[in-house]
Parts: C-alpha cells; structure tokens; sequence
C-alpha cells in the first residue's frame, strides 16, 4: 500500500533528478589540506554533477604508490572513480572517455599542474598544451587525450 510519505519521497524525487539527467559516478579526492588548486578541480567536477568526498592526507606518496601511479605521472592530488585512478587536474571529457570506453588501464593523469588545467585557471595567463596519459599497472603509457592548445572550459 503506497502511502503519503513514500509518495512525497517519490514526487521529490523526480523534482530533484529530472529524467534525461545525466547521472554522474561519485569521486574520491586524496590530497593535502593546504593544496588550493585541488579544491578548485574539485569544484570543477562537482559543478559538472559529479558526487565529490575530499579526504585530507598529510602525505600522499604512499597512497600514489598503492594506486600504481608512476612517477612521472604524479600531480599534486589523487582521485578514485568507478575503480580507475584520475592523478592531476584531468578535464571531465577524458574522465568521460575513459568511463565510457572502460579501457584496460589503471587510470588516466595529467603530470605535473599545467596553467589553464582545470582547477589551474589564471586570469590572464595562456593556458599550457598538455597531455592526458593513460597508464596501465605493466607501466605501460600512451596519450589519452592531447590538449595542444590548452584547455578551456569553454570547450
């Protein structure tokens, strides 16, 4: 028997996901407490509909370590989705692409903190070319999405 509160739960329900609304899988952000610009990616996915949880460790190493991270991939914060790995200020289109295609990788990284990455916006500043690298837990690399002329939200 439906009763007044279930249907109240459903109405609300269907006010709040609106059908066609793209739902988006949770993400998990490892990263310093002191560290800005992992806010700022953070806030980029959660304005793109993605579910964010920040957890503030001291040092990430180990963590980057657990995950196969390599090296040369690092950036300044980890993150974890639907059990790939996003190092760095990854653009949601290759989080997409990656979700979408479900490779046989690890996850997907963009090395370093490029200007104009998201979440490395500056005002007046040219965004950086970069590249998205996908890595694979064999230390395998390849380029998973190439941003020659930077990235702009905009795109």
């Amino acid at each position: 028997m439906i009763n007044r509160r279930a249907t109240l739960g459903f109405l609300a329900a269907m006010i709040a996901s609106p059908l066609g609304a793209k739902v988006r899988p949770a993400v998990v952000v490892h990263r310093t407490p002191a560290c800005g610009c992992c806010g700022a990616w953070a806030s980029y996915l959660r304005r793109a509909g993605f579910p964010v949880t920040i957890i503030n460790e001291d040092d990430l190493a180990p963590l980057k370590l657990r995950a196969g991270v390599p090296e040369n991939l690092q950036s300044c914060h980890t993150a974890f989705i639907e059990g790939y790995v996003v190092e760095g200020h990854v653009p949601i289109e290759a989080i997409e692409k990656m979700l979408a295609s479900k490779p046989p990788i690890l996850g997907v990284s963009v090395p370093d903190m490029p200007a104009g990455s998201p979440g490395m916006e500056v005002l007046g500043t040219n965004p950086d070319p970069f590249k998205v690298i996908s890595f694979t837990g064999s230390g395998q690399q390849g380029v998973f999405l190439d941003y020659p002329d930077g990235f702009s939200l905009s795109r």
